[in-house]
């Protein structure tokens, strides 16, 4: 069995579901919202190639490197994807990464819930020792995200792939550890929590 196993994961304000070649048409639908393709510093599928994305990620599912996930929202409707990807089962490390959302769920409770629900289950269930997350340097948004989970800078890796328009990236990479795991949950259930 591939590891990590299949799973879903439900919580008030978002479910994750295994990704499936259904899901395409409603993350076209979803990926409009906010044009997300155009942003030229991350790599977010054009409403025309979300099936080919959904296959390249099946595919790599089965080639055992990379989990996704449809985002739904709160009425059961594909709203984004996320992934468990680089997935490293000897030293049980995975990133949580390729991940987007509609505009109008962005920098709201259920991006908050997904990413806790995603390391709840990296360091509960799979007993991972660290978790990744990995974006462009200037990708400012993303990296202000990460930063508000509690996750660490871990370094910049230079000139580290190239982008579809042929510029480099330097890839910002932070990590949640096991031990700083018990700390991190607190603070994202106390952000899930407080009043807004």
């Amino acid at each position: 069995m591939s590891w990590p196993p299949e799973v879903e994961l439900r919580g008030r304000h978002a479910a994750l579901v295994p990704l499936r070649r259904e899901h395409a048409g409603a993350l076209a639908d979803a990926v409009r919202d906010g044009e997300l393709w155009t942003l030229w510093y991350t790599n977010v599928p054009t409403p025309d190639g979300m099936t080919a994305e959904v296959e390249r990620r099946l595919a790599l599912r089965a080639a055992g490197s990379m989990l996704s996930f449809a985002v739904l929202g709160a009425h059961g409707t594909p709203v984004g994807m996320t992934a468990y990807m680089h997935v490293d089962a000897l030293h049980r490390r995975v990133e949580i990464g390729s991940t987007w959302v509609a505009k109008r769920v962005q920098r709201t409770a259920l991006n908050t819930e997904c990413k806790l629900m995603l390391l709840a289950h990296a360091f509960d269930a799979l007993d991972c020792i660290a978790v990744e997350f990995r974006t462009h340097r200037l990708n400012v948004p993303s990296r202000r995200a990460i930063e508000r989970l509690g996750a660490q800078l871990d370094g910049i890796l230079r000139c580290h792939q190239r982008l579809p328009d042929g510029s480099l990236r330097d890839t910002a990479v932070y990590s949640i550890t096991a031990a700083e795991w018990p700390a991190v949950r607190a603070h994202l259930r106390w952000q899930l929590e407080r009043p807004r």
